[in-house]
Parts: C-alpha cells; sequence; structure tokens
C-alpha cells in the first residue's frame, strides 16, 4: 500500500510542476503573443519579404519564420505560445 501511495504522490507532484511551467510560462493572450512576434519581426532586415509571423491555431502559438525562396520548408526562428485557459 506504502507503495501505490508513494507512486500516485509522485504523479501529483509531477502533473502540478507540469501545471507552474505551463501557467508561469507564455503569454496571457494571443495578442501579446502577436505584438511580441512583430515586435522581434521588425529588429530583423525584412526587404525581401523572407521573414514573418504566422498564427497557428492548432498549437495556440504565434511563429516567427524565415522562409527561402527553394521549395524547403520554413525555417522556424521562435514560438510565442500563449495560455489558451
Amino acid at each position: 500500500m506504502k507503495v501505490v501511495n508513494l507512486v500516485s504522490q509522485v504523479f501529483f507532484l509531477l502533473l502540478m510542476i507540469l501545471f507552474l511551467i505551463y501557467f508561469l510560462t507564455g503569454y496571457d493572450s494571443a495578442f501579446e503573443a502577436d505584438q511580441n512576434c512583430h515586435s522581434y519581426l521588425s529588429s530583423y532586415d525584412n526587404v525581401s519579404g523572407k521573414y514573418g509571423c504566422d498564427h497557428d491555431t492548432e498549437t495556440h502559438q504565434w511563429i516567427l519564420y524565415e522562409s527561402n525562396d527553394k521549395k524547403e520548408p520554413a525555417k522556424i526562428l521562435k514560438k510565442f505560445r500563449y495560455k489558451i485557459l
């Protein structure tokens, strides 16, 4: 019985740590994440238009990316995750 109790306490502690990490990191709203993404975007030399910010609704984040002229995927420079709760 002690082992089951210990395992449940460790599981609960890990769950609480994950919740704290989620709520203490990330932006409070999508608007804040958008503003920070575009703020970082303005620091890049974007004359050619290869840098951009895009909203990913599935993962609830704004993504700063660098596209290229080739048919390769864009390179993700920074992610701006926001909280959904």
